[in-house]
């Protein structure tokens, strides 16, 4: 079963089911059978630039932040410096895996860009978002 907790103001319109769908589909094509929890949170391009800036250090906006539960990299938000690296089933039984946070302004123009509907934008984003939190990053495909 995949939990999928949302945080998003009214004005940005999306397509919970269908995030949820790709989000689960990333998780089985990784091998991913456990039980997950994920948070996705769709933000302006103002807070989306403010946590870039927070957690890389790079005072812009960005399309698509990711942030593990538990990471080596100091960049999660929840992570200790004793955090242990990698997955290790969890006392709950649910794989709580972490927070994608996606700009609904960069979607809107990547949309406009790529002539895409927005939705479709934001569903790659979130996909890119769920690579990251298993530890798939541009170089390694």
């Amino acid at each position: 079963m995949l939990t999928v907790n949302f945080k998003t103001e009214s004005r940005f319109e999306i397509n919970r089911e269908k995030i949820k769908e790709i989000i689960q589909k990333t998780l089985e094509a990784q091998g991913m059978k456990e039980e997950a929890e994920i948070d996705v949170t769709v933000v302006g391009d103002r807070k989306m630039k403010e946590l870039n800036q927070e957690y890389l250090g790079h005072d812009e906006t960005t399309d698509v932040l990711s942030f593990p539960l538990e990471s080596d990299t100091g960049l999660s938000k929840r992570s200790t410096m004793d955090a242990p690296t990698g997955f290790v089933s969890p006392p709950d039984g649910i794989l709580h895996l972490g927070d994608i946070v996606v700009s609904y302004p960069q979607a809107v123009m990547q949309a406009a860009e790529k002539n895409i509907l927005v939705d479709e934008a934001i569903n790659f984003l979130v996909e890119h978002g769920i690579l990251r939190l298993l530890g798939i990053h541009h170089d390694d495909k």
